[in-house]
C-alpha cells in the first residue's frame, strides 16, 4: 500500500501543479479570452462562417439565372446585357448567356465551375423531391451492400501479376454456382420518408457530409437505399478523420506531460521530489496517472459523441501508452523548449504516418493491421477483428512503451535529469545506465533483444513509405533501409560501451560482445516474428525484412559478422569508425539478403 499511496499523492500534486502554472495576472485574462472564445463559438454557430463569401465572379443575362446562383455566398452575381458580358469577361469567372456557361481565364474559373455543377444538380433534385409521383421521379433506387475484397497479395512472394479488371476473355465461374433470391421490388420504408430524406440529404454538403458520415454509427430512413445520384465511390482516405478525431487529441495532452516534466528539469523543481524516500517508478507513474486517465476520458467522450462501439477503446490505450513513454523521454531528454519542440515534431510525424499510412489500406491489405487505427475502422464498419488482430496491431505499442518507460526509470536521477550536455550524449549515457558494468555482456545480450520492438516498428513504417512506390524500387529501398536500422540497433550497444570505457574493448571482450549482441538480436527477432509479425512475412515485403526463419546459423552468423565489423570500425579508428563501420554492415547485409532473394553467387 506504501507504493500506491506515494502515487496517489504525486498524483494528487502533479494535478495542482497543472491548474496553478499559470499566475494570478494570467488567469484574469485566460478567463476573458475563454469567454470570449464561446461568444464567437455561439455567433459563428448562429451565423455561420462566410469565408468564401464572394469568392467567385459570375456574370448572367437572365434575372432568374441570376436569383438561382445568388442563393449560393459563394458567387458574387452581375446582370448585364449580352454584348457588355462579352466585353468585360476578363472580369469574370464563369459567364451564362442565353442559359450556355462560358468560364472565364481567371484560375479560380475551374473552381467555379464545379461549384456552379453541384448547385445545378442540387437544384434539379430539389425539383425532383417536389413531384406528387417520387417513383417517376426516381425510377431506380439501389440496395447498397459492401462485399469485402478477395484479391490476394500474397500471389506477388512468386513474382505473379495481380489484376482486379478481368483479362481478354470473361471469367469461367468453377464449382457450384450459388443460387440468389430475386431482390424484392418493393422498399422496406413508406414514400414520405424517401422524401422526407431526400430533402434532408439535398440540404446537405456532400463533400463535408460523407466524413462526418463516417463517425455516426446512426442510420436514415432510407437504410442501404440510394438513389444514382447519392452514389460515390468509398473513399480509403475517409479513415484520416479517425486520426484527427481520436489521435489528435492524445497527442495534444500528452504534451502536457512532456512540457511537466521541462518544466521540472529547467526550474530545477525536481529535486525536491528526488529528495524524498520514493522510487522513481513510483514518482514517475504518479505524474503520469493524471495524464493517463485525462486522455482515456477524452477517447470515452468521442466514442459517447459519435455513437461508436465501446471496443474501440481498447486499440486506443496501447496508443495512449505508447504516447506518454515518449512524452517522458523526450522531456528528459531535451534540454530547451526549442530542441524539445523539435524532438516532438519528429516524433508526432513519424508516430502519426505509423498510425494513418496503414489505416488507408484497411479491408485491402493485411499490412494495414499494424495499426491500432484499422481496427478502430473495423469496428466502425461492423467488421469482426480478433484476439490475434488486435496482438498483431498492438504488441509493438506495448512493447516500446514498457522498454521506454523502464529506461526512464533507470535514468530518472539528478545527474541525469539536470544534465546540459548535447542530445545525442545524453542518448548515449541513457542507454549506458542500462548496460550493466558487472555484467556486460549478458546487459548487450539484453539490450540488443529488448531493441527489437523499436527495430520492427521502424521497419514496419519503412514498409508503410515505400509499399506505394513502384517495383523493384520499393524492394530496393526497403532492402537498403532494413539492413540499415538492423545494423544501428546492433551497433549502438557497443559503441556505449566503448565510449564509455574504450580499455573494455579488448579483442576477447570485442568477440565476446559481438557473440552476445548477435545471439540478443536473433532470439529477440524470431521470438517476436513468431507471436506478432507471422502475417507480413507470407508476402515478397516481408520476405525483405525476415529472411531464413527457418534456419537458425544463417542469421547468427550474418549478426555476427555484421557487428564485428562496426566493433572493428570502433576499435581500429575509434568514433570515427563508427559511421564507415555500420555503411560496410550494411552492404554485407544487403548482400546477404540479395543471395536468398536472387539466388546469386
Amino acid at each position: 500500500m506504501g507504493a500506491l499511496t506515494d502515487i496517489l499523492t504525486i498524483a494528487k500534486w502533479e494535478v495542482k501543479k497543472s491548474f496553478s502554472m499559470m499566475s494570478r495576472d494570467v488567469l484574469p485574462l485566460a478567463v476573458i479570452l475563454f469567454v470570449l472564445l464561446v461568444a464567437v463559438t455561439g455567433f459563428s454557430a448562429q451565423a455561420g462562417l462566410h469565408l468564401q463569401d464572394g469568392m467567385y465572379k459570375v456574370g448572367v443575362d437572365d434575372q432568374q439565372i441570376g436569383q438561382l446562383l445568388a442563393s449560393d455566398p459563394r458567387f458574387m452575381v452581375y446582370e448585364a446585357d449580352e454584348p457588355d458580358l462579352i466585353a468585360h469577361r476578363g472580369d469574370f469567372d464563369l459567364i451564362v448567356i442565353n442559359g450556355a456557361v462560358y468560364t472565364g481565364v481567371s484560375s479560380r474559373a475551374g473552381a467555379a465551375q464545379k461549384t456552379l455543377e453541384r448547385d445545378y444538380a442540387k437544384y434539379v433534385n430539389s425539383v425532383y423531391n417536389q413531384q406528387d409521383d417520387l417513383f417517376a421521379a426516381y425510377p431506380l433506387w439501389i440496395d447498397v451492400q459492401s462485399v469485402k475484397s478477395e484479391l490476394s497479395f500474397l500471389a506477388t512472394q512468386s513474382g505473379q501479376y495481380v489484376s482486379a479488371a478481368p483479362v481478354r476473355s470473361a471469367p469461367v465461374p468453377e464449382g457450384e454456382v450459388e443460387q440468389l433470391a430475386t431482390p424484392s421490388p418493393t422498399l422496406s420504408v413508406t414514400e414520405a420518408e424517401l422524401r422526407e430524406q431526400l430533402v434532408v440529404s439535398n440540404a446537405e454538403n456532400t463533400q463535408i457530409s460523407r466524413y462526418t458520415d463516417a463517425l455516426s454509427s446512426s442510420s436514415s430512413a432510407m437504410g442501404t437505399f440510394k438513389t444514382p445520384s447519392q452514389l460515390s465511390p468509398p473513399l480509403p482516405f475517409d479513415s484520416i478523420i479517425l486520426v484527427f478525431v481520436f489521435i489528435f487529441p492524445l497527442y495534444f495532452t500528452s504534451q502536457f506531460f512532456m512540457m511537466s516534466i521541462m518544466n521540472e528539469r529547467i526550474e530545477r523543481r525536481g529535486e525536491i521530489l528526488l529528495s524524498t524516500p520514493v522510487a522513481a517508478s513510483s514518482i514517475i507513474i504518479g505524474k503520469m496517472l493524471p495524464y493517463f486517465l485525462g486522455m482515456l476520458a477524452i477517447c470515452t467522450a468521442l466514442t459517447l459523441w459519435i455513437q461508436a462501439p465501446w471496443l474501440i477503446l481498447l486499440p486506443l490505450i496501447p496508443v495512449i501508452f505508447f504516447f506518454l513513454a515518449n512524452a517522458l523521454i523526450i522531456g528528459m531528454l531535451s534540454r530547451s523548449f526549442k530542441e524539445l519542440s523539435f524532438v516532438s515534431i519528429f516524433f508526432s510525424t513519424v508516430a502519426t504516418s505509423y498510425l494513418f499510412f496503414p489505416s488507408i489500406f484497411a479491408n485491402v491489405h493485411v499490412i494495414s493491421l499494424i495499426s491500432p487505427l484499422t481496427l478502430i475502422v473495423l469496428t466502425m464498419q461492423g467488421s469482426v477483428w480478433t484476439a490475434t488482430d488486435y496482438l498483431y496491431s498492438t504488441s509493438l505499442f506495448w512493447l516500446t512503451g514498457a522498454i521506454l518507460f523502464y529506461i526512464a526509470a533507470r535514468n530518472f536521477k539528478e545527474e541525469r535529469l539536470f544534465s546540459e550536455r548535447g542530445l545525442v550524449t545524453r542518448m548515449r549515457e541513457f542507454l549506458s545506465e542500462v548496460l550493466s558494468r558487472r555484467h556486460p555482456f549478458l546487459s548487450l545480450f539484453l539490450l540488443t533483444g529488448f531493441s527489437i520492438p523499436f527495430v520492427f516498428m521502424v521497419q514496419m513504417m519503412c514498409l508503410v513509405l515505400f509499399f506505394n512506390l513502384p517495383m523493384p524500387f520499393s524492394l530496393v529501398c526497403l532492402l537498403l533501409f532494413a539492413a540499415l536500422i538492423e545494423e544501428i540497433a546492433k551497433g549502438v550497444g557497443i559503441y556505449t560501451l566503448y565510449v564509455r570505457d574504450p580499455a573494455f574493448l579488448t579483442w576477447k571482450n570485442l568477440v565476446l560482445a559481438c557473440g552476445a549482441t548477435a545471439i540478443g538480436f536473433l532470439v529477440g527477432e524470431k521470438l517476436l516474428l513468431f507471436v506478432t509479425l507471422a502475417q507480413i512475412s507470407d508476402s515478397v515485403f516481408g520476405s525483405i525484412l525476415f529472411l531464413s526463419i527457418g534456419s537458425l546459423w544463417l542469421p547468427l552468423l550474418l549478426h555476427f559478422a555484421c557487428v564485428l565489423i562496426v566493433a572493428c570500425c570502433l576499435k581500429k579508428w575509434g568514433t570515427k569508425g563508427f559511421v564507415p563501420g555500420l555503411a560496410l554492415a550494411m552492404i554485407v547485409h544487403c548482400l546477404y539478403n540479395l543471395y536468398f532473394i536472387l539466388g546469386w553467387f
